[in-house]
């Protein structure tokens, strides 16, 4: 994945637990740990400008692009795209 969720860092920075942030955010826990432990396919901008809000950072700080550099981990060894 490209794409690294660094909402762990974020929380651990602001001293917000789980639970605290998924209230102020009136996201589910389920939900919430999906995203804080990088599992989340997707995540809307509301959800994210809420959690921005609740934590007072930035988009920025919470995601991250990562170029991959190896195969993925879809079994595609050969380096083509097809």
């Amino acid at each position: 994945m490209s794409i690294i969720v660094n909402l762990d860092v974020m929380m651990a920075k602001r001293k917000k637990g789980l639970t605290e942030l998924a209230n102020e955010v009136d996201i589910t826990l389920a939900n919430l740990s999906i995203l804080k432990n990088n599992k989340a396919k997707a995540v809307r901008f509301t959800t994210l400008e809420a959690v921005c809000k609740a934590l007072s950072c930035q988009p920025g700080d919470i995601l991250e692009y990562v170029e991959d550099t190896g195969p993925s981990d879809k079994g595609d060894t050969d380096g083509d795209c097809g």
